[in-house]
C-alpha cells in the first residue's frame, strides 16, 4: 500500500508538469488537470463500491492488481499523450481558438481518465481486502497516505532531478506493475470479521447499512476544508519559501504527513467510541485554523532567508509546516479513515471516499476562484474555521457546543490582534525591505500581485512574495532587453515581448520605432499594475501595442504572427513552471515564429543562478540560436544572451544597423554597447558546452539543485559566472 501511494502521487505530480507543457501554465489548466484527477478517483470509487456490491465474491488481491496494472499502463502512454495534446491544441486555435477550452477538457479527460478511476477504485478494494485480513481499512489508508508522502519527497528532491520526466514514469510503471505482482500473489484467506463498532450517538452500533446523512455531510465538508485550507495556506506560505517545487514539496508533506497519522489513530478510536469524537474533532480543527492563521500569515517574517545549507532550509521548512499545518490536518484527517472504519462494506466506502473527494474539488476550485480574489487568503481560511465550527457544534451535544463556541469565540479575537496588516500595510516575502509601502495589492488564482514603494522611492512588483522586476538601479538592463535586438535588426517591424514585468523592456522596444509589438503576460494583474510603473510610459496604451493574456510558450504554439525581435524575460529559473521558458522545446516553438534573420534576446540573471544553471540556460539558446552572442550590462552586470534566426549573411555582433535609425532615451552608446558583449558567436559554442542544455524532460532548472548550488556559493555567486565566461572566452582563442 506504501508504494502504491508512493506511485500515484508521483504519477500526479508528472500529471501536472506535463499538462503545463501541453496547455501551458494557467490558473483554469490547474483547475482542469486538478478536477480531472480528483473527479476521476471520486468516480473511480462510486463504481468500484457499486461494482463490490453486485460481485461480493471477487477476489479483492486480483482486483488491485488489475487497477495496478491499468495505471502502469496509461504512465506508458503518458508522455506520447500529452505531446499529441500539445500538436492539437496549437492547430485548433490557430482553426478555431474558440473551440480550444474544449479541446483541452476532452484530452486531459480521456488521457487522465483511466488511470485516476483506477486509483479511486483501489478505496474500496482497500475495504475489501481489509476485511479478508480482519484489518482495519483506516490503516491501509493510513499506509498509502504515508507512502504519498514519501513520494512526494523522494520524486522532488531525488528521482526527478537525477532521472528527469521519462526514467521517473518508467520507474513508476516498474513500482506499479510491483504492486500488481504481489497483490496478485499475495495469500490473504477469508478470517473472521471483527466485532461491530461501538454504540455511540452518531453511530448506528453496525458496520453495515448507509451512514447516516450527518456522516455523509463530514465526508463532505472534511473534503471541502482540507484542499480549501491547503490552497489558502499554501498562498501565505509560498511567500515564505518562494515558489520553487522544493517548496511545494516541503508543503505537501506538511499536509499528507499529518493526513497519515490521523488514518492511523483512527482506527483505534473508531474501535473505542465508533464516530462518538467527530463533532470534537471538526469543531477542534476550525478553532485551531483560525488561532494559528496569523502564524501562517507572518511565516516570512518568522523564517530567516537562510544561510545555511540546502538541506538545512528543507528540513527548517518542513518543520515550520508542520506546527502550523499539521495540527488542523492531522484532527481534519482522522474523520474520514474513522468512516471508513465505521462502516465496513466496501461499496459504503467508496461512496465515503467519492463524496470526500468531491469536496475536495469543490473546496480547492471555490477557494482559489471565488473566495481568495474577494477576500484574501487569510479571511478564507477564517471562513474554513467557521464552517469547521459550526459543523462540529451542530452535531455535538448542547454543552460541548458551549464550549466550541467560546473557544472559536476566543481564537478569533486572538487572531484578530495577531493580524499583520498583509495587503493594506505590508506585502509579504522574506527579502522585502521593511517599512515598505503598499500601493497596490491583489490576489487572484494564480498568485497575489503586490506594487510596493520603498523608502528611496523605487518600486518593486512583488509576485507570492518575490521581487520579480523594480524601477531601481538594478534594473538597467530592462530596457536593454528591448534596445539590443532592435538594434542588431536591419529593418524590424514586428516585435513581441513575453513576460511584461514593470514595461521597461517593452517601452524601449516601441522607443526603436517597431510597427507592431505584442506583448504576452501570463497574469492580467501584472498588466493592471503597470500604470504604477512611469518607467513604461503608458506603453500598453499605444495603439500599435497589443497585450495578450496568456502563456508565453502557449502563444507560440498558437499564433499565426511572425516577428522580426522578440525578448524574453521568465520568472527566475527555480520557480515552478519556468522550465519551460528555458528549455531547448521552447526555443523550437520560438524559431517556429521567427522571420529569417529575426533576432531574439533572453535574460541571464547571474546574480540568481549558479554558473551550471547559468551555462545550461545558454546552452538550450544557442542549440536552438547557434548564431548568439552574450552580453552583459555595463551597469548593473545583468546577462543577456541575443541570437538570430536562420537567415543572415554575416555572424551576429558585426554589424549594428539600429544605431543609424532614430531611437529615444538611448543611454548607452554604440561603443559602450559593444564593450558589453563577452562572448562572440565563436566564443558562446565553447561556453555553452560546458554543461547540458534545459530541455522538458531533464527538469534541470525547476527540479535540479540549483537551489542548493546557490546557497553553496553565497555572495560569490556572481563573481564565478564573471569568471566561467572568461575562461570560455581565453579558451576560443587559444
Amino acid at each position: 500500500m506504501t508504494l502504491s501511494g508512493l506511485a500515484g502521487l508521483s504519477w500526479e505530480i508528472l500529471w501536472q508538469i506535463e499538462s503545463t507543457l501541453a496547455l501551458g501554465v494557467s490558473a483554469r489548466g490547474t483547475a482542469l488537470t486538478l478536477v480531472a484527477t480528483m473527479g476521476g478517483m471520486s468516480l473511480g470509487a462510486a463504481l468500484m463500491g457499486r461494482h463490490l456490491r453486485r460481485r461480493p465474491q471477487l477476489r479483492p488481491g486480483h482486483a488491485y492488481a488489475l487497477l495496478e496494472i491499468v495505471v502502469a499502463l496509461s504512465g506508458l502512454v503518458m508522455l506520447g499523450g500529452f505531446r499529441l495534446i500539445e500538436v492539437t491544441d496549437g492547430a485548433l486555435w490557430r482553426l478555431i481558438p474558440s473551440h480550444a477550452p474544449l479541446l483541452h477538457a476532452s484530452c486531459i479527460l480521456i488521457l487522465l481518465g483511466p488511470p485516476t478511476l483506477a486509483m479511486g477504485a483501489t478505496l474500496p478494494v482497500f475495504g475489501a481486502l481489509a476485511a479478508r485480513a480482519s484489518l482495519s481499512p483506516a490503516i491501509l489508508y493510513a499506509a498509502n497516505t504515508a507512502g504519498a508522502a514519501i513520494g512526494v519527497f523522494t520524486v522532488s528532491f531525488l528521482v526527478l532531478p537525477t532521472a528527469g520526466i521519462s526514467n521517473t514514469a518508467a520507474l513508476m510503471v516498474s513500482i506499479d506493475l510491483l504492486v500488481a505482482l504481489g497483490a496478485w500473489t499475495l495469500p490473504i484467506a477469508r478470517r473472521p470479521a471483527e466485532p461491530a463498532v461501538a454504540d455511540s450517538p452518531l453511530c448506528p452500533g453496525k458496520s453495515a447499512g448507509p451512514p447516516p446523512r450527518a456522516h455523509v455531510l463530514l465526508a463532505f465538508l472534511t473534503g471541502v476544508a482540507t484542499f480549501a485550507l491547503e490552497v489558502a495556506w499554501f498562498r501565505s506560505l509560498r511567500a515564505a519559501f518562494q515558489s520553487t517545487t522544493g517548496s511545494f514539496a516541503v508543503m505537501l508533506a506538511s499536509v499528507l504527513g499529518p493526513l497519515a497519522v490521523g488514518a492511523a489513530a483512527a482506527s483505534a478510536l473508531a474501535r473505542r467510541s465508533g464516530m462518538k469524537w467527530a463533532p470534537s474533532l471538526v469543531a477542534g480543527a476550525g478553532i485551531v485554523v483560525v488561532a494559528l492563521t496569523p502564524a501562517v500569515e507572518r511565516m516570512d517574517q518568522l523564517l530567516s532567508p537562510g544561510s545555511h545549507g540546502y538541506a538545512y532550509v528543507v528540513l527548517a521548512r518542513l518543520l515550520a509546516a508542520l506546527l502550523l499545518l499539521g495540527p488542523p490536518v492531522l484532527l481534519l484527517g482522522t474523520v474520514l479513515p474513522m468512516l471508513l472504519a465505521t462502516y465496513r462494506e466496501p461499496p459504503v466506502q467508496g461512496r465515503l471516499y467519492a463524496i470526500n473527494t468531491a469536496g475536495a474539488i469543490v473546496g480547492s476550485i471555490a477557494a482559489a476562484w471565488l473566495s481568495l480574489p474577494t477576500v484574501g487568503a487569510t479571511a478564507t481560511a477564517w471562513l474554513v474555521g467557521a464552517l469547521l465550527v459550526a459543523q462540529g457544534g451542530a452535531l455535538a451535544r448542547s454543552r460541548a457546543r458551549a464550549a466550541m463556541v467560546l473557544l472559536a469565540l476566543a481564537a478569533m479575537l486572538a487572531a484578530g490582534f495577531g493580524r499583520s496588516g498583509v495587503g493594506r500595510l505590508r506585502a509579504q516575502g522574506q527579502t522585502l525591505e521593511p517599512g515598505h509601502r503598499v500601493l497596490a495589492w491583489r490576489e487572484g488564482p494564480d498568485s497575489t500581485v503586490s506594487t510596493i514603494e520603498l523608502a528611496n522611492r523605487d518600486r518593486v512588483l512583488v509576485i507570492d512574495g518575490f521581487e520579480t522586476t523594480a524601477e531601481t538601479a538594478t534594473a538597467h538592463y530592462m530596457t536593454w532587453m528591448g534596445r539590443l535586438p532592435m538594434l542588431l535588426h536591419p529593418s524590424p517591424r514586428d516585435a513581441l515581448v513575453i513576460c511584461f514585468g514593470t514595461g521597461q523592456t517593452a517601452a524601449a522596444v516601441e522607443d526603436e520605432q517597431i510597427e507592431r509589438l505584442d506583448v504576452v503576460e501570463l497574469d492580467p494583474t501584472v498588466l493592471a499594475m503597470a500604470t504604477y510603473f512611469p518607467s513604461n510610459r503608458g506603453v500598453l496604451q499605444r495603439p500599435n501595442v497589443k497585450a495578450h493574456v496568456m502563456d508565453g510558450r502557449a502563444w507560440l504554439r498558437r499564433t499565426n504572427r511572425r516577428y522580426d525581435v522578440a525578448t524574453l524575460e521568465p520568472m527566475s529559473p527555480e520557480f515552478a513552471g519556468s522550465n519551460a521558458l528555458y528549455s531547448v522545446e521552447f526555443y523550437r516553438h520560438m524559431e517556429r515564429v521567427l522571420n529569417p534573420g529575426a533576432v531574439v534576446a533572453q535574460w541571464v540573471p547571474f546574480h540568481i543562478v549558479p554558473p551550471v544553471a547559468a551555462v545550461a540556460i545558454v546552452s538550450a539558446f544557442v542549440e536552438v540560436f547557434p548564431d548568439a552572442l552574450l552580453w552583459v550590462d555595463p551597469r548593473d552586470g545583468t546577462g543577456i544572451v541575443v541570437g538570430r534566426a536562420a537567415g543572415a549573411n554575416v555572424p551576429l555582433g558585426r554589424a549594428w544597423p539600429g544605431f543609424g535609425r532614430p531611437g529615444v532615451g538611448r543611454d548607452l552608446s554604440a561603443d559602450q554597447v559593444i564593450e558589453g558583449v563577452k562572448l562572440w558567436p565563436a566564443e558562446i559554442a565553447r561556453y555553452a558546452s560546458l554543461a547540458a542544455p534545459v530541455d522538458d524532460d531533464n527538469q534541470a532548472l525547476a527540479y535540479g539543485r540549483l537551489p542548493a548550488h546557490r546557497l553553496h556559493m553565497g555572495g560569490h555567486i556572481v563573481a564565478a559566472n564573471y569568471e566561467l565566461i572568461r575562461k570560455a572566452a581565453d579558451a576560443a582563442h587559444r
